[in-house]
């Protein structure tokens, strides 16, 4: 059975850079009938909340990214204990007591004689009673798993075949000298006990797989499909992760983006298919293709959910939206008319909000200046609310006749006395729903 996990951390709110691995790994799951799951990445005490996995779990189900079951690494610390205590005795887990100053000067060192980074593998050569002095000195081991110095090699589904030689990589750190199991152990005691069958994720982890295919096979677990994906910039090709921010999943639906708009950009930017708006979940997971996807970094733009959004909120009924409508304070029996009144001239949700100000409120005309004598001797022609759907028809004609304007100087200097634009809703859907009768 396929199986995927999306393994985010409670540090932080999820951003549109985390929402690809999600949507990629789950729209795997789905389209091989499988399994889905949300593991929260919660090691790290210090920085993990319940309050940011609420806010994960939150942002997901806005989006209709449902999973199968839900697992805690805080939860599971035991099996990593029991994988820690395997691979000490296999010989591939070794205790370091080296100081971040001293890596440090270590690494500076290595980078000016021309060579590598690359840990030295000082600790292997550490007697017990030389780490008991620098225990008794208050210094607390670190654990690194001692890599085969070969080549690594696996066929990833984005990148192709990929060849790291192990010899170029440092032995990874996989618990802290305070005892905190990294992500590299975690994820792979956890990959391989849930058996998990695909894993995708950002580029940026390239490295990490291959060290983590060792550990897999040290502990006689089953690789993984692997594929990684392009990392996100910005529109003009800067770093994404200084405005990461303001792209919040949380602020994107606080801007009344639609959640199918964001899903359908992010399932196919980055690849060679078009971006399509799909009308759901269902439908973004038929059409998903991983090889269709590049290594090239993409270029993401906020801008580009607005149109989406606007799209698939015109092809919205009103039954999806009533609930919104009626929050703005639209009666109920005006409900369905405005809705049909407005969703084309609108961007995202929030747009609703000035169109019903302007029908419940009304304002003062926007006319220009050579237009003044002639909108107010209109509006001695209209009456008071409420209209009707001819009222538009029948007070643009009664104008017609005691001004003699036609055409655009009849129509154009009324809608902009009525609605303060000079385009939007048909005017005949728009007058029942006018409160207040327009003024100058």
């Amino acid at each position: 059975m396929t199986t995927t996990r999306f393994a985010p951390s409670p540090t932080g709110y999820l951003h549109i850079g985390n929402l690809r691995a999600a949507l990629f790994n789950y729209a795997i799951a789905r389209a091989a009938g499988g399994t889905f799951i949300l593991r929260i990445d919660d090691t790290d005490p210090e920085r993990s909340t319940e309050a940011y996995a609420d806010a994960i779990r939150e942002d997901l189900t806005w989006l209709g990214l449902t999973w199968d079951r839900e697992e805690k690494q805080s939860e599971r610390l035991d099996r990593y204990a029991a994988a820690k205590d395997r691979l000490i005795g296999l010989g591939r887990l070794y205790e370091c007591f080296e100081t971040p100053t001293e890596l440090d000067l270590k690494r500076k060192k290595q980078l000016n004689m021309g060579k590598p980074p690359v840990y030295d593998r000082a600790a292997l050569d550490l007697s017990e009673e030389q780490k008991a002095a620098y225990r008794a000195e208050g210094r607390s081991g670190h654990w690194r798993f001692l890599l085969d110095r070969t080549r690594i090699e696996w066929e990833d589904g984005i990148l192709g075949p990929q060849s790291i030689d192990a010899a170029s990589v440092s032995d990874p750190v996989l618990i802290r000298g305070d005892g905190q199991v990294l992500y590299t152990l975690a994820s792979v005691v956890d990959d391989t006990e849930m058996a998990v069958t695909d894993v995708v994720r950002g580029s940026d982890h390239v490295t990490n797989t291959a060290t983590q295919i060792q550990i897999i096979e040290a502990l006689d677990g089953a690789v993984p499909r692997f594929a990684h994906h392009s990392l996100l910039t910005g529109p003009q090709g800067e770093a994404l992760s200084k405005r990461l921010g303001t792209l919040a999943l949380r602020d994107l639906r606080g801007r009344g983006i639609a959640p199918m708009a964001v899903l359908s950009l992010m399932a196919r930017l980055g690849s060679s298919d078009p971006v399509e708006l799909r009308d759901s979940v269902a439908e973004i997971v038929a059409g998903f293709d991983l090889s269709s996807f590049g290594a090239a970094p993409t270029k993401f733009d906020s801008d580009d959910l607005v149109p989406l959004t606007h799209r698939w909120l015109a092809a919205r009924p009103y039954d999806e939206v009533r609930e919104k409508v009626l929050e703005l304070g639209v009666p109920e029996a005006l409900g369905e008319a405005f809705w049909i009144a407005v969703r084309d001239n609108i961007e995202t949700l929030d747009d609703m909000a000035e169109w019903w100000h302007l029908f419940y409120e009304g304002g003062h005309a926007k006319v220009a200046e050579e237009d003044e004598d002639f909108v107010a001797k209109a509006l001695t022609l209209l009456g008071d609310p409420p209209y009707g759907p001819e009222t538009w028809s029948t007070w643009t004609s009664a104008v017609k006749e005691a001004t003699g304007r036609t055409g655009r100087a009849l129509f154009m200097p009324l809608r902009r006395a009525v609605t303060g634009r000079d385009r939007g809703p048909e005017m005949s859907d728009v007058m029942p729903l006018l409160q207040v009768k327009p003024r100058i």
